[in-house]
């Protein structure tokens, strides 16, 4: 293989490593722009991975796949947005124990899955477009997934910049006594973008056990949940940046497992931590410039809101 040959190849693989973080990331964004900090996101893509894999194991149908993914993480954050909007249980501490729950019921639910394989989401070459050199190789050859996380990033995009929706929802996560106070939900709010959360982090989850590892293992998120968390604050909550934070910690991914296989004399424990390791290296930079935090974070996030306030 020549030197663009393997060059596509490890794009292509820094592709598949970054798409099930930047549905997370984008999905906990919106989440956090309305004023809700869930820090359930890894439990939520655990059981989006097993209840995508269960349907498709059960119906055959890589739609039905996606969709169970989709649901399933959606139905962890309507626990979520129970516990912490409805009884205005802490978001931190029912974040962390959604968490551990996604973690336990995962391995309950897919104890019967492990050992199966799936033969993994087809490839969908775009006509015409697929056949351009290079670029039709890297960009226009992927899985419906793949496809489904560009168009996501665009669609939140534009929600967030160009919609009066998204004028709204991110008024929510500023001040949300005036949200209300101009006579908007802003309980409602804060639960559909919850539940979009828990679908994006299904969605991450229904990529891993479907396409990324097509089969079903206890704890196969390895802490993407986390990462995704990272990313939110590394794109200081700008839809784009968690694009490039995404790609750039699946090239960190990737990089160390060809590392691990080119026979690099340090041990294979570290190399695993390097992602992680990225993480920790990348928030502790951006927290020594507190103040953009605070321009760009939602100044309300996390903070809990009763409309008789």
């Amino acid at each position: 293989m020549d030197i663009s040959g393997i060059l596509i190849a490890a794009l292509l693989t820094i592709i598949t490593a970054a798409t099930p973080l930047l549905f997370a990331a984008l999905g906990e964004l919106v989440a956090e722009k309305s004023g809700v900090l869930n820090l359930g996101v890894e439990g939520m893509i655990l059981l989006g991975a097993v209840c995508g894999f269960a349907a498709v194991v059960f119906t055959g149908n890589a739609a039905a796949g996606i969709v169970a993914g989709a649901l399933g993480g959606a139905a962890l954050a309507s626990v979520f947005a129970l516990l912490a909007l409805g009884l205005q249980a802490s978001q931190v501490a029912t974040g962390l124990a959604l968490t551990i729950f996604g973690v336990g019921l995962s391995a309950l639910l897919g104890q019967d899955l492990v050992g199966i394989a799936y033969a993994g989401l087809p490839k969908i070459a775009l006509p015409v477009l697929s056949k351009l050199p290079v670029v039709g190789q890297l960009l226009f050859n992927h899985d419906i997934l793949v496809y489904l996380s560009w168009a996501l990033l665009a669609a939140v995009v534009w929600f967030l910049s160009r919609t009066r929706a998204g004028l709204v929802l991110r008024a929510v996560g500023d001040s949300h006594a005036v949200a209300h106070a101009l006579g908007y939900s802003v309980l409602r709010i804060r639960l559909f973008a919850t539940l979009f959360g828990g679908a994006c982090a299904g969605l991450a989850g229904a990529y891993l056990s479907l396409a990324y590892s097509p089969l079903w293992i206890e704890n196969m998120s390895a802490g993407r949940g986390w990462i995704a968390l990272a990313l939110v604050v590394f794109a200081t909550w700008r839809p784009w940046r968690v694009l490039v934070g995404a790609y750039l910690f699946g090239g960190i991914t990737i990089a160390q497992l060809h590392a691990q296989a080119l026979g690099v004399g340090v041990p294979a424990q570290v190399m695993s931590m390097l992602p992680y390791l990225a993480t920790i290296a990348v928030l502790v930079l951006i927290s020594r410039d507190r103040g953009k935090i605070k321009r760009n974070a939602p100044a309300c996030i996390g903070k809990a809101f009763h409309p008789s306030s």
